[in-house]
């Protein structure tokens, strides 16, 4: 373990790195579009305040996803991701738990540094450090809703990244998964797909109510997507059945 970590550790870094600025774009832009004061508060419909979160978030993603940093490493960001990868073998056992133990350090370090430096706005009722929830259908409906979301992530990822035209856009398209799950879903669970991104949250806020829902959710619908991709749609010979990240 510790010589791939000499050897790897910049990989790491980066994953670390990547979700962490993640959580710092989220928390801004929930202030921003939020607080009193702010210049998205004015904004009185909750569709079009998620439209927008939506938008800053996908292109947030994005320039991480196709940033030289984000390239080297895959910029998976999510520990979800990262097991689903280890399940069709395109990441050995050691890389992941490495991966998935930086994706957890960075975006809870992320989060409480920018809660010692800015705990009034972290806190603010409007920020909530951008806490994922179950929302109007409770914690089932939440559980559902994250489970549907991540499997359409890692589907659409695993369909794009096989065939050669549509490769290079695979990191676009899945911007813009997360600018349409945030406009649409995020009522029901508050869209996360990610147990490190929760779990950010949940450290810097102190709450681990539910966070149960957000560790298990978005895995189960990742590996269900992956199995589908290698049961069902790898026997087709237009597919190279493995992704290009």
């Amino acid at each position: 373990m510790l010589h791939v970590l000499k050897n790897n550790w910049p990989n790491y870094l980066i994953e670390a790195w990547a979700l962490g600025m993640f959580m710092l774009s989220a928390t801004f832009f929930a202030g921003l579009l939020g607080l009193p004061g702010w210049p998205g508060h004015g904004i009185e419909d909750p569709f079009v305040r998620r439209l927008l979160m939506g938008l800053a978030m996908g292109l947030t993603a994005v320039g991480l996803i196709y940033s030289g940093w984000g390239r080297r490493s895959g910029a998976h960001m999510n520990p979800a991701f990262t097991l689903t990868f280890l399940f069709l073998k395109k990441i050995d056992r050691r890389n992941a738990i490495w991966y998935i133990l930086f994706q957890c350090l960075g975006g809870a370090a992320a989060m409480l540094l920018f809660k010692s430096l800015f705990p009034a706005f972290v806190a603010a009722p409007e920020v909530n450090y951008v806490q994922t929830q179950p929302g109007m259908l409770g914690v089932a409906g939440a559980f559902v809703a994250e489970a549907l979301i991540s499997f359409g992530l890692v589907l659409t990822v695993l369909y794009s990244s096989n065939f050669e035209k549509t490769a290079p856009y695979t990191g676009v398209f899945a911007g813009c998964l997360v600018m349409l799950y945030i406009t649409i879903e995020d009522p029901f669970s508050g869209m996360s797909m990610n147990p490190a991104r929760t779990l950010a949250s949940a450290v810097a806020a102190g709450n681990f109510m539910h966070f149960w829902i957000y560790l298990t959710a978005p895995l189960i619908g990742m590996l269900g997507a992956a199995k589908v991709w290698k049961v069902w749609i790898c026997r087709k010979a237009e597919f190279r059945c493995g992704y290009h990240g």
